[in-house]
């Protein structure tokens, strides 16, 4: 009564905070590029990375959670019940 693990995408992203909108920029050298209007004080900007990455991959925030790079424009995010592969082709297509 094995059960399957869960898929889960771990993957590099970048943030520019204090953008003029919130926008999944694309793929850079491996990298995703994120831009969020939100500034970058008291976890503001992070909240608004995982607001965005969960509407643009339709999943539940809490299934989006920032591993690493708290404090950092570069981070290591997790994203339950999807693949890396289709977190990619998600973004990619512009579908979710």
């Amino acid at each position: 009564m094995d059960k399957e693990p869960e898929p889960r995408a771990n993957f590099p992203i970048r943030v520019q905070p204090k953008s003029s909108r919130d926008q999944v920029v694309g793929y850079r050298e491996g990298v995703l590029q994120l831009r969020v209007t939100a500034p970058p004080d008291k976890g503001r900007a992070n909240t608004a990375v995982v607001s965005l990455l969960a509407q643009a991959l339709g999943v539940a925030k809490s299934r989006v959670r920032i591993v690493r790079g708290q404090t950092s424009r570069d981070k290591l995010v997790m994203v339950e019940s999807l693949s890396p592969e289709e977190v990619r082709g998600i973004l990619e297509t512009g579908g979710g």
